[in-house]
């Protein structure tokens, strides 16, 4: 067993995410484990840019209400206690509304290389744009 210490959050980076996000690690990949874990949160208007995950990914939304899209889909909203799982290789994107931020848990395994995700063009202001009104989903 191991209990791990508080880390310290980061700034998301701007190749990843359009706004401001702030990540904080739960959980590195080790020796023992492909898994990894962090707490990541969205300012109002924040996004991430178009990604998969070559394992697949699990969301567990903690604060906030929010949006995901799986490419070629509507826009979805995402509220507190929803969890969001994306297949192997599924693009997508995730973030805040444009009126209130939002955080989640993101859970996701590492491939064999050390790969998480695999980054792609940001989500347009156009695309953004397209989410449905909060009281309408």
């Amino acid at each position: 067993m191991q209990i791990l210490p508080k880390s310290e959050p980061n700034e998301g980076p701007t190749d990843w995410f359009t706004g401001k996000v702030v990540i904080t690690p739960l959980k590195a990949v080790s020796d023992n484990s492909k898994l990894s874990m962090s707490s990541v949160h969205f300012e109002a208007g924040a996004r991430a840019a178009w990604h998969s995950h070559p394992c697949g990914q699990t969301l567990f939304v903690t604060d906030g209400i929010g949006v995901v899209q799986k490419r070629g889909e509507p826009i979805q909203i995402i509220r507190p206690g929803d969890v969001i799982w994306t297949e192997p290789g599924e693009e997508h994107w995730h973030g805040a509304t444009s009126g209130q931020s939002m955080t989640h848990l993101a859970i996701q395994e590492v491939d064999e290389q050390g790969n998480f995700a695999d980054w792609q063009e940001h989500v347009t202001d156009e695309e953004y744009s397209q989410q449905p009104e909060v009281g309408q989903a």
